[in-house]
């Protein structure tokens, strides 16, 4: 976050000594700390400021969001583990988000266990309540997505006893259930409107994305309804105006913010640019794969360099960069150096600055709810002319026709069902979403077969060569497994 302040809660263990024979320094524990609304502002920005950690979105989440599926491919050995879905419990990024989701999870405990005994303005005393709910239920659905179950800790670690701090795993039915909780708590106390934090557009977004998760058709529709029915939220009308992330209202639902320094920083345009613009040249993370390439049709002028009609817009040519050929969606560079060469994420398109940027991620935008409702509604009830009215505002925003009742996508509950895939895929590319849409659609497959034409597990078997149900999960990390002997390890690890 910008100008972030951040509490410190420490336990502080001082032996005597006599020789120096000193008085124990003062320290600042949790019940002296909260006393006015000061430091409850400074405890909710410590909890946003969680969100900014290599091991969430400036990073981690969003490379484990891409790496694994069908639109990225990397020979950094940092990433190529996941590029070959051959993780382990040792494996950097399953480590890293585990530990960052619960300083998070720890950081909003402390605001919703305090904050509600600081004399303040009851207004804003809701509001901060409201965004510790979110918060804390962000970092549970990143986990319980990724790992299945895990430790449900509802106070925040005060104390290194083990007996405390080592709890056991909780069903993923029951994390879920406490988001849903955490959710709807917070929808009963976000603001409609709180700049560049979280408000009651950010919860029901999120609360869609959970019921979609657990197929939960009827209340994704709901949530997502809410959202685009409280008339807040709109799409850009250029889809290149999206990128960087600056807080771009009218669309955005939620961004990470980061001011570009050591204490406000995104590396992600440097692990993902070539070089130049990136600080150096290195092989990059998250390479478009030739596969998606293709499959958005990049071609985008006729002879004589007239623009191909229709053209999608978020993967045509629409200019050039000091990188070389700009597509919005991506950057194609012609260096003669080889890491440096060939197409390149560019949706984070700041100028690196040392591994800090200033551009900031996206948690959540109104296409992404647009994509959702139209998903949900068309699982409950198949092909209408609402889910095509919500599904044509994404293709017509990216240039293409908008579909029709005559349209060979409107035949069936799957022909549209498969139009949605395709344009979740070619919308949010990138961003961090689409193996977490394919880990949902194998759950999907698992429970009607078929229902999607790509899932998480076609692509596990043509990396693995064999369609191991058990990487659909991560395994918990080995570390967490050597120091709380109540965890047990996920099958296959």
């Amino acid at each position: 976050m910008k100008k972030i302040l951040i509490p410190v809660f420490a336990l502080v263990l001082l032996g005597s000594c006599d020789v120096l024979d000193k008085q124990p320094l003062p320290t600042i524990a949790p019940e002296n700390f909260y006393q006015n609304a000061d430091d409850a502002e400074a405890a909710i920005t410590a909890a946003y400021d969680a969100l900014q950690a290599t091991g969430l979105y400036s990073q981690d989440l969003v490379v484990v969001g891409e790496m694994p599926s069908d639109n990225c491919t990397s020979t950094n050995g940092d990433v190529t583990t996941l590029d070959r879905i051959n993780w382990t419990p040792t494996t950097s990024q399953v480590t890293n988000i585990w530990r960052a989701c619960y300083i998070g999870i720890n950081r909003a405990n402390a605001v919703l266990k305090y904050v509600p005994n600081v004399s303040m303005a009851a207004d804003r005393k809701n509001q901060i309540l409201g965004e510790a709910y979110f918060l804390r239920a962000l970092h549970y659905y990143n986990l319980v997505k990724l790992y299945g179950a895990v430790p449900l800790r509802l106070d925040p670690t005060e104390t290194g006893d083990p007996a405390v701090i080592a709890l056991p795993r909780t069903s993923a039915e029951t994390v879920y259930g406490q988001i849903v909780t955490d959710l709807t708590a917070a929808d009963g106390l976000a603001p409609a409107s709180n700049t560049n934090r979280v408000t009651k557009g950010a919860v029901n977004a999120l609360l869609a994305k959970v019921y979609l998760t657990q197929r939960q058709w009827a209340q994704a529709a709901t949530a997502a309804n809410k959202v685009i029915n409280a008339g807040t939220y709109s799409l850009l009308p250029n889809f290149k105006g999206l990128f960087p992330a600056e807080n771009k209202a009218p669309e955005t639902i939620l961004e990470v913010q980061n001011q570009g320094n050591a204490d406000g920083n995104n590396i992600l345009p440097d692990l993902l640019l070539p070089s130049p613009p990136a600080t150096y040249s290195f092989p990059k993370f998250n390479i478009p794969t030739a596969e998606l390439l293709q499959y958005a049709d990049t071609s985008s002028v006729l002879a004589g360099g007239v623009r191909k009609p229709n053209a999608d817009k978020r993967w045509t040519l629409i200019g050039r960069t000091n990188a070389g050929r700009d597509y919005a969606s991506f950057v194609y560079s012609t260096s003669s150096t080889a890491n440096d060469r060939g197409a390149f994420v560019y949706k984070w398109p700041g100028a690196p600055n040392a591994f800090n940027s200033p551009d900031n991620t996206y948690i959540l935008r109104y296409a992404d709810v647009l994509l959702m409702y139209a998903e949900a509604a068309n699982e409950q009830s198949g092909p209408s002319a609402d889910v095509l009215a919500k599904l044509n505002l994404v293709r017509t925003r990216a240039g293409l026709l908008p579909l029709t009742a005559a349209s060979p996508q409107y035949a069936s509950k799957k022909a549209l069902r498969d139009e949605i895939d395709r344009q979740r895929r070619l919308e949010l590319a990138f961003e961090g979403e689409r193996w977490y849409d394919l880990l949902r659609y194998a759950r999907h497959n698992q429970a009607e077969p078929g229902a999607h034409a790509v899932t998480a597990l076609d692509l596990i078997q043509e990396k693995l060569t064999r369609p191991d149900v058990n990487y659909l999960l991560f395994p918990i990390p080995q570390n967490e497994i050597n120091n709380n002997a109540q965890l047990q390890q996920n099958p296959g690890y």
